[in-house]
């Protein structure tokens, strides 16, 4: 099942979709673009929110907004910060019906205090981290920093952008060579700059690559 694992389309939550209108045609082009499944990860900020509970019950107002798809997935993108893996709740924020939970790193400087954060997680909560769009931090991090991130055991989520740059192509390029677990999502947010874009990345990568990254997925979606 064609899963776009990582997009902002729930309503007013975040910096993604402005309206219920948004939400309902990124929906219709996503659809034409062949996706069947979608998880929604809006933005978690723990310094911005009242509670893990009180973004929770956003979340459920604005999926409740659009009509409940069926086919979607709630969860959301994280930003790992200092006592992350200790917030009250954490775990809730795991991509529902499953063991996933997507983290994104800071757009400032590499810390191990990071790597430490991620393992926390894993160990105490028993979740497998999915880190969002690596081949951005490319131009954030030293090339050693990046390598000690692919260290972690993590899933790693590449958006389909990274198929429009030179250096990001190239670089995950590598990682479908080395074999390194990935799985691909728009990262959408609205219809003009940042639009669902699946048909660059069905045009860019070969079949067998996309039905490698669903069967990732797969692996870690219970039954209920």
């Amino acid at each position: 099942m064609l899963t776009d694992a990582h997009i902002h389309i729930l309503p007013q939550i975040d910096d993604g979709s402005d309206s219920v209108e948004t939400s309902q045609k990124m929906l219709e082009i996503l659809n034409e673009q062949g996706v069947e499944r979608i998880i929604a990860t809006p933005h978690f900020y723990s310094h911005r929110e009242e509670s893990v509970q009180r973004f929770l019950e956003k979340r459920d107002e604005a999926y409740k907004k659009i009509g409940s798809p069926k086919n979607m997935l709630l969860g959301a993108e994280i930003s790992i910060e200092h006592g992350i893996s200790k917030l009250d709740g954490i775990e809730k924020l795991a991509i529902e019906n499953t063991d996933l939970i997507l983290i994104e790193f800071p757009y400032t400087h590499y810390g191990e205090w990071m790597e430490e954060e991620i393992y926390n997680i894993m160990v105490d909560y028993k979740l497998k981290p999915v880190i969002a769009h690596i081949h951005r931090y490319l131009s954030l991090y030293k090339a050693e920093q990046v390598e000690k991130i692919l260290g972690t055991k993590a899933i790693f989520q590449i958006n389909n952008e990274a198929f429009g740059s030179f250096r990001e192509k190239r670089f995950v390029k590598r990682l479908i060579k080395e074999g390194y677990p990935l799985i691909f999502g728009s990262d959408s947010h609205n219809l003009s700059s940042r639009k669902p874009n699946w048909d660059l990345l069905q045009k860019k990568v070969k079949p067998e690559v996309i039905e490698d990254a669903v069967s990732i997925l797969e692996k870690h979606i219970k039954e209920v």
